[in-house]
């Protein structure tokens, strides 16, 4: 048997979810946003990559380990600068498979929220 184990780190949580969830390897984050870092796409941006990283290493992972990322954000036109500061945050990680696409609203006012799935342990070739 497999258990389910939440990974928390006890950041402000706006709907009843687990932030993410462990079976065996597989790690699932739910979708992170970053309004406590700003009003500005920029802030918004590195602060939901803190607490993706955060998640990730509480479950004793890292961005090494994404396979999966979907960047939801609010205004096409901040791509460039979504792209600008993602790639700058994976530098020499394997890239993830990835979707971003544009949405007419987020939770909170957010104007990007980012979706991650991971293996734990991958070793890249």
């Amino acid at each position: 048997m497999h258990r389910k184990v939440k990974i928390d780190t006890g950041g402000k949580k706006w709907a009843p979810y687990s932030p993410g969830i462990s079976v065996r390897d597989h790690i699932w984050l739910s979708g992170q946003i970053g309004i406590d870092a700003g009003k500005d796409i920029m802030a918004q941006m590195k602060g939901t990559l803190v607490k993706i990283d955060e998640l990730l290493e509480a479950a004793d992972s890292s961005k090494k380990d994404l396979v999966k990322v979907t960047i939801l954000m609010t205004d096409i036109d901040d791509y460039g600068i979504i792209n600008e500061i993602y790639g700058e945050w994976l530098q020499d990680v394997l890239p993830p498979a990835r979707a971003a696409y544009e949405v007419s609203k987020l939770p909170a006012g957010a104007l990007v929220e980012i979706i991650c799935e991971a293996f734990r342990g991958l070793e890249v070739e």
